[in-house]
């Protein structure tokens, strides 16, 4: 069967149409297509209602955006740390007692919290460069050393350093009559006029040796300069003296002094050598000389007893010779001759002059000599 060609183009438009119809959304109750759908943009609008909060909703959601945004760039709250107190200031106004460490609230804009170190801190007057921001955050600062003129108007160097301590109970005081460079306006000043007043009384040459008595009475001033302040701000811990730098031509003049005054030393410690030499000699000496003195008069002093003694024998001896002992004397004597006259008829008898004793026996044979003595 031969196909109409018009009837299959009419055919195949219609069908078209009606795909096209049935891929149009859907209309609701009022003839309008639904949210995401084709046709007008304020029909998907209308849904957004059920998804919007109210006037008074919306008012306090703004509200509770704004508190958390204040909280979070204003931090109406402080945490003090061990070591610090912290100053609230209302409207400006510092209040007296300052606040101990902990967790403290405030009211912004109307309020606000100052939180200031009461550790002791430490200035460090030296000619080296700055110490960096750790020394800083740990409370230790430097300034020039401090430059003086002596008594006769030479420059020295003072390094020195001070460690000193807020007073936290008068911190808020401290703070709102000096503000927060406090210690440059009360440590840095006193340090220098002390400093200054201290040194200028001596000549360039005494300051290294009279460094104690400089460094005691340097600490003994600044302590009584502190004390003059109102409301007693600061307390001063210690003030060490750690070096004099002197003039070139001082330290010159002090060498050769200190080189003269090793060379004295060196000669008198030779002298007192050689004197304590010739002492020990002398010493000796005089100990040898002593010792014979001692021993020749123990010698003389022997002689002496024994010649008293023979002496005092002697004169007992003489003492107990009478005339009637004598005689006695003289007849045993003669007892002895008559005994020898019986061996030996030949020998003569000399009798001393006045019958005294011994007498003289003479042997006529032998011509032998003998003597007899009694005592």
């Amino acid at each position: 069967m031969p196909i109409d060609l018009n009837e299959h183009l009419k055919n195949k438009r219609a069908q078209m149409n009606n795909d096209n119809k049935s891929s149009e959304p859907k209309r609701n109750n009022n003839n309008k297509p639904p949210f995401g759908g084709g046709g007008s943009n304020f029909d998907g609008f209308n849904n957004l209602n059920n998804f919007v909060p109210s006037g008074k909703k919306l008012t306090i959601l703004v509200i509770f955006i704004a508190i958390i945004l204040i909280l979070v760039i204003e931090r109406p709250f402080v945490i003090i740390n061990s070591g610090e107190v912290g100053i609230k200031a209302t409207t400006g106004k510092y209040e007296p007692t300052p606040l101990q460490p902990g967790l403290h609230f405030f009211i912004p804009f109307f309020q606000e919290v100052i939180v200031v170190d009461t550790r002791v801190r430490t200035i460090n007057f030296s000619r080296t460069e700055d110490m960096g921001a750790i020394a800083k955050n740990q409370g230790i600062f430097r300034n020039d050393a401090i430059s003086v003129l002596d008594s006769r108007g030479l420059t020295v160097s003072i390094e020195l350093t001070v460690q000193y301590q807020l007073n936290d109970a008068n911190a808020p005081l401290t703070i709102a009559v000096y503000g927060i460079s406090w210690e440059q306006k009360i440590i840095n000043p006193v340090v220098r006029d002390v400093v200054r007043s201290v040194v200028g009384r001596y000549p360039a040459e005494e300051l290294p040796t009279k460094r104690d008595d400089i460094a005691k009475e340097i600490a003994i001033n600044m302590e009584a300069e502190i004390r003059k302040f109102k409301n007693d701000p600061v307390t001063l811990t210690s003030v060490q003296l750690r070096e004099i730098v002197l003039p070139e031509k001082i330290k010159a003049q002090i060498e050769q002094v200190q080189v003269a005054r090793q060379e004295a030393e060196r000669v008198r410690y030779e002298v007192d050598r050689a004197k304590q030499e010739a002492e020990k000699v002398a010493a000796l000496a005089k100990g040898e000389a002593d010792a014979n003195r001692v021993k020749a008069q123990g010698v003389a002093d022997a002689i002496t007893i024994e010649a008293k003694a023979q002496s005092q024998a002697n004169k007992l001896i003489a003492d107990s010779l009478s005339q009637r002992l004598l005689e006695l004397r003289q007849i045993e004597v003669q007892g002895k001759f008559n005994e020898a006259l019986k061996e030996n008829n030949n020998a003569q008898i000399f009798l001393a002059p006045g019958g005294s004793v011994p007498n003289i026996w003479v042997d006529s044979k032998s011509k032998r000599q003998s003597t007899v003595g009694a005592q």
